[in-house]
């Protein structure tokens, strides 16, 4: 039973990883739009910070879950 908590631990752990390319995401887009047009670049600024917090929430839900399966028993 206990490698099997640790599998699961490991695949909750994968949404961390996922995080990361959507933070990367985000900030890519961003970057590319505001070489498109510089001038908007400044309104869009707190957009670009909501959209990583709520990817980097993601991530760190996944990995409290991940430590919850491993050691919650």
């Amino acid at each position: 039973m206990e490698g099997l908590q640790f599998i699961g631990a490991g695949l909750a752990a994968i949404g961390s990883g996922a995080a990361a390319i959507g933070v990367g995401n985000v900030a890519g887009n961003f970057l590319a739009g505001a070489l498109r047009n510089p001038s908007a670049a400044a309104s869009q600024t707190a957009t670009l910070f909501i959209g990583i917090a709520f990817a980097e929430a993601l991530g760190i839900f996944a990995f409290l879950v991940s430590l919850l399966l491993m050691f919650a028993v």
